[in-house]
């Protein structure tokens, strides 16, 4: 019996499944494993990046406060609401900060998904199944947004 490969701690990792697992449906005879670090990562940078080029402290308030509410809006209103909500925030006569987490929100989960358009528009027409799945994502990495924002928006920064 041969040792299964240990997987790469950075990336996803693909592996042979046994023929007696696979269903029928199954096209490829790979399945990934899950680094959870895939979405930390990114999520983390991303906020951390965003503190350290704003001064401004009320500015800085709006970022938090609205990065620990992504998970709640998103959960309570979905995805499609919540990115028509960044549209609004970025209206040049609303800026005030709140608008900077929601764009980095779905620049990560772009990067993640590998969905390269994210639009209203693109959002309309994916299948039930893909909007689910982006939405189960998209959940993923509001939790981790709700969890860096307090470690990289320290209350002790006011």
């Amino acid at each position: 019996m041969s040792k299964p490969n240990k997987p790469n701690p950075q990336a996803p990792q693909t592996h042979q499944q046994p023929p007696s697992s696979q269903s029928s449906s199954q096209s490829k005879d790979e399945i990934m494993i899950f680094d959870p670090r895939s979405i930390a990562t990114p999520v983390y940078e991303r906020l951390s990046q965003l503190k350290n080029r704003t001064n401004d402290q009320a500015r800085l308030q709006k970022q938090r406060s609205m990065a620990r509410e992504i998970y709640t809006y998103l959960s309570t209103w979905g995805l499609m609401r919540l990115k028509a909500e960044e549209t609004i925030l970025s209206d040049k006569d609303k800026r005030d900060g709140r608008e900077d987490p929601v764009r980095i929100f779905f620049e990560c989960l772009q990067e993640l998904s590998g969905n390269p358009d994210l639009s209203l528009d693109n959002l309309k027409k994916l299948s039930a199944d893909e909007y689910l799945g982006l939405t189960g994502l998209a959940l993923e990495i509001a939790r981790e947004f709700s969890f860096w924002v307090s470690a990289i928006y320290k209350e002790d920064d006011r």
